[in-house]
Parts: structure tokens; sequence; C-alpha cells
């Protein structure tokens, strides 16, 4: 009984540890996009990699914040 325990608390940290894996390059991702997406828009290398920064700490609200504040080239109102 002991051991078929530890196999299924074994299959649930590597299930877990997959999951951060996917999480994780899904960040790295992001933080790639929003630095060459900020410098395809135009904007300085110092706002490129304060948004990298933002993103690092804070991936999600600061995603949210980046998607607000980026420069779209198509106005929304036309």
């Amino acid at each position: 009984m002991q051991f078929n325990d530890a196999a299924g608390f074994g299959g649930i940290i590597a299930f877990f540890l997959f999951l951060s894996l996917i999480f994780f390059i899904i960040h790295v991702a992001i933080c790639v996009w929003a630095y060459r997406d900020a410098i395809r828009k135009g904007r300085s290398q110092e706002f490129a990699l304060l948004v990298i920064v933002a993103l690092f700490f804070f991936p999600i609200l600061g995603f949210i914040v980046y998607l607000l504040i980026r420069n779209d080239n198509y106005s929304r109102y036309r």
C-alpha cells in the first residue's frame, strides 16, 4: 500500500513540475514578444527593457498594462 501511495505522489509532483515548466515557457515567450513589439512600435530601448522588467516581476498585471499602453497603429474609432 505504501509503495502505491508514493508512486501516485510522484506522479502528482511530475505533473506540477511539467505544468510549471509550461507556464515558465509561456512567461518567457510573452516577455520576448513584448520586447520585440515595443521595439517594432518605435519605442526606445529603455522602454523595452522596462517592459521586460515589469513583465518579469508582474507577469499578468504587466501584460495587461502593456496591452493597454502600447501604441497601436490602427485607430479603434475609424
